[in-house]
C-alpha cells in the first residue's frame, strides 16, 4: 500500500484505497466466520488451519481491518481455513488465552488445525506482533499462505 498526503491528511492508494470504501462488516457473505468453540472443533475435524481474529465493535482499527476481508484473494483464501472472530470485550477469558504480547486489538493469530498458535507467523512489529496491516491485505495473505505451507494442508498458492 502507498499513502498520499492530501489537505485533509493521509489517505490510502492502491489496494488500500479500494478497500477503504468497503463496508466494515467482515464480509460475512463470503467469509465463513465461526464462533470460537465451534471453530476450534471444525479445525480439528476438517484438518484445516485456523485464522483467529480478536476485535471489538468500538475500535476504529478493527473497522479498518474488517474491510480487508472484502479483498477477493483474501476471501478466496479464507475457504482453506477455519475463520474465527471473537469480540474481545464480550469474551475476555478467550482474549486472555492469547495474551502473548498484550491484549491490544485487533489481534490476528494463525493456528494449527489442533489450535496451537503458530507464533512465528506474525507481523514484523516487535511491540505488537499480531497487529497486522489494517489497510492492505498483503501481509495477512502472505501469512495465511505460509500457514498452509507449515501445516501441510495445501501447497502454497501462486501470487
Amino acid at each position: 500500500m502507498s499513502l498520499a498526503w492530501t489537505l485533509g491528511g493521509c489517505m490510502a492508494t492502491g489496494a488500500g484505497a479500494a478497500l477503504a470504501q468497503a463496508p466494515s462488516d467482515w464480509n460475512a457473505g463470503e467469509v465463513a466466520w465461526m464462533p470460537y468453540e465451534a471453530g476450534l472443533a471444525a479445525g480439528k475435524s476438517q484438518q484445516k488451519p485456523i485464522v483467529l481474529v480478536l476485535y471489538t465493535d468500538w475500535c476504529p482499527h478493527c473497522h479498518n481491518y474488517s474491510r480487508l476481508f472484502h479483498d477477493p484473494e483474501l476471501a478466496r483464501l479464507s475457504r482453506e481455513f477455519v475463520m474465527i472472530r471473537v469480540e474481545r470485550d464480550g469474551h475476555r477469558e478467550i482474549s486472555a488465552l492469547y495474551d502473548i504480547d498484550g491484549e491490544y486489538i485487533p489481534r490476528t493469530f494463525l493456528l494449527t488445525p489442533t489450535g496451537a498458535v503458530l507464533t512465528d507467523l506474525a507481523s514484523d512489529n516487535d511491540d505488537f506482533r499480531y497487529f497486522l496491516d489494517e489497510h492492505d491485505p498483503a501481509e495477512l495473505i502472505a501469512l495465511m499462505r505460509r500457514a498452509l505451507e507449515r501445516t501441510g494442508t495445501r501447497a502454497a498458492h501462486s501470487n
